[in-house]
C-alpha cells in the first residue's frame, strides 16, 4: 500500500569530509555566522571568507530557517552553496530536525545535493540525521494522480537528491530505517484523506487496509451482514442511508510479548459526511472526503510498527461509513440502540462520527480486552473555535497516559491541549426518551462530544483525540505541503516506542512478526 517516494526524492547518508562534487552544497551557521569545524574543511578558508562576505551584502543574519544561495567558490565541490540559518543558542538547542529537513528540501527542490549536518557545538546523533531525513521524505510528498496534464516544474520536489553527510553514516542509516517506515506511515494516511469519496468508498477503504496483511499484520474485515449479527445499531443507522455499505476493520500486530494485553487504536472513517438528513451547508463541504483522518492515522500507524517491526502488541479497530440523506436515512428524533445496549436519541445525523466511534470502541474492548484504548476522530467544528489548526482537542480519562500523549506530540511537534471532561458535560447528553442523546447543543460542543464517547468506555485507560483542526485542511507547514496532513501517524508511532515496546532484545522482538 505504501507509496514509493523515490521519484520525488532519494535520500543517502556520506562521511563529512570533501568529495563527490557536483549539485548544491548546503551548510548551517548560527546567528553568529560560525562555521563548523567539518564545514570549514569542506569549505576552506576562501569559502568561509565569501560566505562572511556575501553575509554581509545581503544582510544574511542567520536567523532560523533562513537561507542564502551563492555560486559555490573557486575550490568547493559544488556548483551552488546553500547556506541555512539555525538562529540562537536557544533556537538550536530546542531544533525539530524534522521541520529543518523539511526546510532544506524545499530550498534544493529539483535539484541534487549533500548537506553538511556539522555546526559549532552540535551534536549532531544518528537519530536527528533521521528525523532530518523524515522531514526532507514528508516535504517530498504530493498528491497529483488525478491530474493528467503533470508539469514537473509545478513540482516543488520533484527529482531531489540528498546525500546526508555525518560523522557516522552507517549508524544514521540504520537509525532512518525506523523513520523510513514512519514517512510511509505517513504518506499512507495522507493518501487516503486525499483521495475522492468516488474512489475511497468504504469497501475500498477496508480493501486497502487489508494490504497490511503483506507485512505481517492480521486483518479482519468486518461487512454488513457480520456488523448486523454483532449488533452495531449505532454504526449501522449512520450508514443506511448510504447506497455504500459500511465495514468495520480490525488489524493486529503481534510484535511484544505474546499474551501481553495490547494498545489499542480506534479511528474514525466517515470517507464522505454530508451530514444526512441534517445537511450540511453547500460551502466546503467538498472537505467532508477528510472525516476519515483518524481512521486514516489508525491505517498509517499500524503500517509504520509493523515495517519497523515494533516489539508491541497493538490493535487497529476502524468504522468505515458514508453519512448520506435518503429515504432509508437515520432521522432527527430516532432513537438506536448501540452495541454496549445503550440506546441513543438522535438529535442532529451531523453528529454521526461518535456513534460509529461507540460501537466500535465497545466490540475492541469487550472482543480483545485492550490494556488502554485511544480514539482519533475529526468529530466537532467547536474543537477548531477552541485550538485553531495547530493543536487537536485531548480528553482523557486518566492522567498518566494524558501526560504520555502529550510528551509523544512535543516530541513529535503533532501538539496536544487537555480539554476538561466533567459531569456537566455528561448531563448535557443526558436524553427525556433514551439513555443518551448524541449531541448537547453548541455550548462546550467537543467536551460533550467526548462526554458522549466516555459512556462506551469501561474500566481502562482511554484518551480521545479530537483532530478535525489538525486532519485536513490544516496550515502548510515546512513538512507538508499538503491538503491531507497524514496528523497522528507520528505520535502514535512515538507514543507506541516510548511507553510499551519491550526494551530487551528477544527473538520474538527481533523478528517482530504476527503470531
Amino acid at each position: 500500500m505504501a507509496r514509493d517516494l523515490a521519484n520525488a526524492i532519494t535520500i543517502t547518508f556520506g562521511p563529512l569530509r570533501a568529495g563527490g562534487g557536483g549539485g548544491d552544497l548546503v551548510v548551517f551557521v548560527g546567528d553568529d555566522l560560525a562555521l563548523g569545524d567539518a564545514t570549514l574543511g569542506l569549505l576552506g578558508r576562501t569559502g568561509a571568507d565569501l560566505v562572511a562576505r556575501a553575509a554581509g551584502s545581503e544582510r544574511f543574519k542567520g536567523r532560523s530557517l533562513s537561507a542564502l544561495s551563492l555560486p559555490a567558490p573557486a575550490g568547493v565541490e559544488a556548483a551552488r552553496l546553500t547556506v541555512v540559518g539555525l538562529g540562537s543558542e536557544k533556537d538550536r538547542a530546542g531544533l525539530d530536525w524534522a521541520k529543518l529537513g523539511g526546510f532544506v528540501a524545499g530550498k534544493v527542490s529539483g535539484r541534487t545535493a549533500r548537506v553538511a549536518l556539522d555546526w559549532p557545538g552540535a551534536a549532531v546523533t544518528p537519530e536527528n540525521a533521521a528525523e532530518f531525513a523524515l522531514g526532507a521524505r514528508l516535504r517530498a510528498y504530493s498528491f497529483d494522480r488525478y491530474k493528467s496534464s503533470k508539469k514537473p516544474e509545478s513540482d516543488e520536489t520533484g527529482g531531489t537528491g540528498l546525500e546526508l553527510l555525518v560523522t557516522d553514516p552507517a549508524a544514521a542509516k540504520t537509525a532512518a530505517a525506523a523513520t523510513d517506515a514512519v514517512a510511509e506511515g505517513v504518506v499512507i494516511a495522507r493518501d487516503l484523506i486525499n483521495e475522492p469519496p468516488n474512489v475511497l468508498f468504504p469497501e475500498e477503504f477496508a480493501r486497502r487496509a487489508a494490504e497490511l496483511s503483506s507485512l505481517g499484520v492480521e486483518v479482519e474485515v468486518l461487512d454488513l451482514a457480520r456488523l448486523r449479527e454483532i449488533g452495531m445499531g449505532a454504526l449501522i443507522a449512520v450508514a443506511q442511508g448510504s447506497a455504500r455499505e459500511p465495514r468495520v476493520v480490525v488489524m493486529r500486530w503481534n510484535g511484544g510479548t505474546p499474551g501481553e494485553a495490547p494498545v489499542a487504536l480506534v479511528g474514525k472513517g466517515v470517507v464522505f459526511d454530508s451530514g444526512g438528513v441534517s445537511i450540511k451547508s453547500a460551502g466546503g463541504m467538498e472537505d467532508m472526503k477528510g472525516d476519515m483522518g483518524g481512521a486514516a492515522a489508525v491505517v498509517g500507524t499500524l503500517h509504520a510498527l509493523a515495517t519497523r517491526k515494533a516489539r508491541a502488541n497493538v490493535i487497529g479497530a476502524i468504522g468505515i461509513v458514508e453519512n448520506m440523506p435518503d429515504g432509508a436515512s437515520y432521522r432527527p428524533s430516532d432513537i438506536v440502540t448501540s452495541l454496549s445496549g445503550q440506546t441513543i436519541e438522535v438529535i442532529n445525523t451531523d453528529a454521526e462520527g461518535r456513534l460509529v466511534l461507540a460501537d466500535v470502541l465497545w466490540y475492541v474492548q469487550k472482543t480483545y480486552s485492550p490494556k488502554l484504548m485511544i480514539d482519533l476522530a475529526t468529530l466537532t467544528g467547536a474543537i477548531i473555535v477552541a485550538l485553531g489548526q495547530d493543536l487537536a482537542g485531548l480528553f482523557s480519562n486518566d492522567d498518566a497516559l494524558a501526560a504520555s500523549i502529550t510528551a509523544a506530540g512535543e516530541a513529535t511537534a503533532e501538539k496536544v491541549w487537555r480539554m476538561p471532561l466533567g459531569p456537566q458535560f455528561d448531563k448535557a447528553i443526558d436524553s427525556k426518551f433514551a439513555d443518551m442523546k448524541n449531541t448537547g447543543g453548541r455550548h462546550g460542543g467537543a467536551a460533550t462530544a467526548a462526554a458522549f464517547i466516555k459512556r462506551y468506555v469501561n474500566d481502562l485507560p482511554w484518551a480521545h483525540l479530537d483532530i478535525a483542526g489538525v486532519g485536513m485542511s490544516s496550515s502548510p507547514s515546512e513538512i507538508n505541503r499538503s491538503w491531507g496532513a497524514g496528523w497522528g501517524v507520528r505520535l502514535l508511532d512515538r507514543f507506541v516506542r516510548d511507553n510499551h515496546e519491550t526494551k530487551h532484545e528477544t527473538k520474538a522482538g527481533a523478528e517482530g512478526g504476527a503470531r
